[in-house]
């Protein structure tokens, strides 16, 4: 028997709105959905996307715990931090008095004036030392993706990326930045259960049990302390795969990016980024997740001289 005529137009007009459904939740590279990790369901992630030198995400989101997940498809190593800014403080502030101060003190910087680069930072404006870095996505290299599961509280949020190109300009400066509002309802998600502890501190270092099995691992990361180092940034944790034979002192002096050539894109070779998570208030914890194969690996910190500080360690998976 055939469809009536009414019968077809409500499908079509169905189907429409399915279409500008669909439209309006990936406009900004956000996907809603599910994800079984160690047997622990996580719902509402949150996509985040980066092609070239951009940060695709949604506008909004509740506050609490939320797992973000950061497809990296561009050809450079990124990394994404969230700002919580003062009241009343927008990304227009941010793009007037603050990334042109940081982008002339690093010109300075790349040119080997040091001194007067980080004489620059002075020119910040007295509200954006009441900025807190409240976690992020650690360090991922090209087309691989990161998750990391943060609890944020409500407010306006700066989201950014501040690896730098070759020539020494911050991604932010080619505007690889955008704003979130983290509203005042509550995500219903629930802290996660870690199957990897670990705990950072500027006095201890990185600390963690180094016996780990391959597969896939829920890592937390406990800020016991925070503090901000020579390079003006606190500490964080990053995972990365080493491969044999590399030197691993590149790595340590390539993250540190108060220096000319550090953060600097591309990365070095030899180095594979696997996210983690990055600068937190003291007391918080965040989790990343992370396919473990076969091979070498180390957690480090970006801080400059992460190794004499214990902010770099090794670990081995075997079969």
């Amino acid at each position: 028997m055939k469809e009536s005529s009414q019968s077809n137009r409500f499908k079509g007009i169905l189907f429409l709105l399915l279409i500008m459904l669909f439209t309006a939740n990936c406009k900004r590279g956000v996907k809603i959905g599910k994800t079984n990790v160690n047997e622990e369901i996580r719902e509402n992630f949150i996509e985040i996307v980066t092609e070239s030198m951009d940060i695709q995400l949604i506008d909004t989101i509740s506050s609490g715990w939320n797992t973000f997940r950061y497809h990296n498809n561009s050809k450079d190593t990124h990394l994404i931090l969230f700002d919580k800014y003062p009241e009343g403080k927008t990304i227009e502030d941010a793009e007037k008095y603050v990334v042109p101060v940081f982008q002339k003190g690093m010109d300075f910087i790349t040119a080997g004036n040091s001194e007067e680069g980080f004489a620059e930072f002075n020119n910040l404006p007295e509200w954006f030392f009441s900025v807190i870095y409240s976690g992020g996505i650690g360090l991922i290299s090209p087309n691989k993706t990161a998750e990391t599961t943060l609890k944020l509280e409500p407010g306006y949020y700066i989201v950014e990326c501040y690896v730098k190109m070759e020539n020494g300009m911050f991604h932010t400066s080619m505007g690889m930045s955008t704003s979130l509002i983290v509203s005042d309802e509550v995500s219903e998600n629930k802290e996660l259960v870690p199957t990897v502890s670990v705990s950072i501190s500027g006095e201890e270092g990185i600390v963690f049990n180094d016996t780990i099995k391959m597969g896939k691992h829920v890592f937390s990361v406990y800020f016991k302390d925070q503090k901000s180092h020579e390079n003006f940034l606190g500490h964080d944790v990053n995972l990365v795969k080493v491969e044999e034979g590399v030197n691993v002192k590149t790595l340590v002096n390539w993250i540190n990016w108060a220096e000319p050539t550090g953060l600097i894109s591309p990365a070095p070779d030899g180095f594979t980024f696997l996210g983690g998570v990055n600068d937190m208030p003291a007391g918080g914890t965040g989790y990343f997740t992370a396919m473990l194969e076969e091979g070498n690996y180390v957690l480090i910190s970006e801080v400059p001289n992460a190794d004499s500080k214990n902010m770099l360690k090794y670990f081995t998976i075997s079969n």
